[in-house]
């Protein structure tokens, strides 16, 4: 989980990001080979893949058998986790498995996260503290879930008898502008388009329009549903916000 997790930051510094979030598995990996063999079988190794390996999409939705095609040097740094735990796993008999993880978000979300950085600017609009938001392409749609439901099926994954990939998602994707329009309404702002701005600052060099991830395959060997849905995920964040905008400056 100790990765650079922030994609626009790996474009900027893509060699930081290539050995903590790809070369930061192999020695994690290669740690437990070395370090845990005569424990092996109790042992067991959570990867933290991403849907951002998907890339430029090559089938909708994506699902574990889904051609990879990552659009940013953090995208290839996964990939590369990922099959070196794949490897691994098939090397040395560890029970290694990867959770290919699509958006989860909650309160506890990083402000440079489009989500949270939604959802922070709606609360502080809606109390006179913030004049505008600026975004960049409003029409990327991603498939969101509640990190919450996302943590349980990585501890499903590490309670199976047998290592393997799963896809964690919703399985129905949002866009920018969906996201937009449901923050504004938790705060009774529905002429809400005079607010936001484009920005190409924040426009990618490589555009991941569509991800959206077919969870069959964990709903069906480990039993996963996520619980909490989109709107109430975003009606969630923009509520924790307000709280958040109303505190007193210590």
């Amino acid at each position: 989980m100790g990765a650079i997790s922030f994609v626009a930051y790996s474009w900027k510094n893509a060699h930081l990001t290539s050995d903590v979030t790809g070369k930061g598995v192999l020695n994690m990996l290669e740690a437990t080979r070395l370090y845990a063999a005569s424990d092996i079988d109790r042992t067991r190794f959570y990867q933290a893949s991403s849907s951002e390996m998907f890339g430029k999409v090559q089938q909708v939705p994506q699902h574990e058998g889904t051609l990879l095609w990552p659009r940013s040097p953090y995208g290839v740094a996964k990939v590369f986790g990922h099959y070196m735990t794949i490897n691994y796993r098939e090397s040395y008999g560890m029970h290694a498995s990867s959770g290919i993880l699509f958006n989860h978000e909650s309160p506890r979300r990083g402000p440079e996260f489009v989500t949270r950085k939604v959802t922070q600017a709606v609360a502080r609009i809606s109390l006179g503290l913030q004049d505008s938001v600026s975004l960049g392409n409003l029409e990327a749609k991603r498939d969101w879930g509640f990190a919450g439901d996302y943590v349980k099926a990585m501890w499903l994954m590490l309670q199976q008898d047998e290592a393997d990939d799963y896809v964690v998602a919703t399985g129905k994707t949002h866009s920018i502008r969906e996201l937009l329009a449901v923050a504004f309404d938790q705060v009774g702002i529905p002429d809400w388009e005079q607010l936001v701005f484009q920005d190409p600052r924040f426009l990618r060099p490589a555009e991941v329009d569509l991800l959206v991830g077919d969870p069959a395959k964990a709903k069906a060997k480990m039993g996963w549903e996520p619980e909490v849905g989109f709107e109430d995920l975003v009606r969630m964040m923009v509520d924790n916000d307000l709280a958040e905008q109303k505190l007193p400056l210590s």
